[in-house]
């Protein structure tokens, strides 16, 4: 698809690995809706660095966690700007919890943020973009096939997009092209510093973490080429072959 031009939405927009892909967008000709939860400043500050770059940019809040927020916010993004040809699920919960002491607050957290929101927001889109074209890209974790400890909601989330990435490409092809980037260490967990993110990056076999160009890329080539559909593209520096 040729995506100067098009229209994206793209959640979690206002800040971290959602503002890189918007920005990447931005860079390709795309008009971008930025989608935030509370950083409405935020939000606004990506929105006016989309601008700068020639293309059009308009913030919108809504609080994803709740089961008519997601279809609402596509609706008043096709109003305000048009039909998005483009979605990019982004937005996330990433808190801590173990089997042992997850709440049902921090499993609603993430299966509802993260992953019933991707799904009512893809519905939307199916709907609005009837036989396409259309493009959905889902971000998700290389840790979603190899889970660990400590996050168990998360994981189970991630994993989840992936299986809905899996028969969304299914049901919406040939029309609509669904598929998923799976990252590994891009930026520091809230309250860590980089020197957190340089350790955890020198046990892959990359050795460093993911850089915001490289991740554009990846975003940039999943929108364009036509023949890729249900991919889960690692952007991890080979984590997974290590953990495993």
């Amino acid at each position: 698809m040729d995506l100067r031009g098009h229209i994206a939405l793209v959640t979690g927009a206002a800040h971290r690995v959602g503002r890189m892909l918007a920005l990447a967008l931005a860079r390709a000709g795309v008009h971008v809706a930025v989608h935030y939860g509370r950083s409405a400043q935020a939000a606004h500050e990506t929105v006016d660095a989309i601008r700068r770059l020639g293309v059009q940019a308009q913030a919108f809040q809504a609080d994803l966690r709740t089961p008519e927020a997601p279809a609402q916010l596509f609706h008043q993004v096709q109003a305000s700007l048009g039909v998005p040809r483009i979605l990019v699920n982004s937005a996330a919960a990433f808190v801590p919890g173990q089997v042992r002491d997850t709440t049902l607050e921090n499993w609603d957290l993430h299966l509802n943020l993260n992953l019933r929101a991707a799904f009512l927001l893809t519905q939307a889109f199916a709907r609005a973009v009837g036989a396409g074209p259309g493009k959905v890209v889902n971000i998700t974790d290389w840790r979603a096939q190899y889970p660990g400890r400590k996050y168990l909601a998360y994981t189970i989330s991630k994993a989840g997009l992936i299986t809905l990435t899996h028969m969304a490409a299914r049901e919406l092809a040939p029309g609509i092209q669904v598929n998923a980037l799976a990252l590994g260490a891009v930026l520091p967990p809230p309250g860590q510093s980089p020197e957190y993110l340089e350790r955890l990056a020198r046990r892959t076999p990359g050795g460093r973490p993911i850089r915001e160009a490289e991740i554009g890329d990846a975003l940039l080539f999943l929108l364009r080429n036509d023949a890729v559909t249900g991919e889960v593209l690692y952007l991890d520096a080979g984590a997974h072959l290590v953990h495993g």
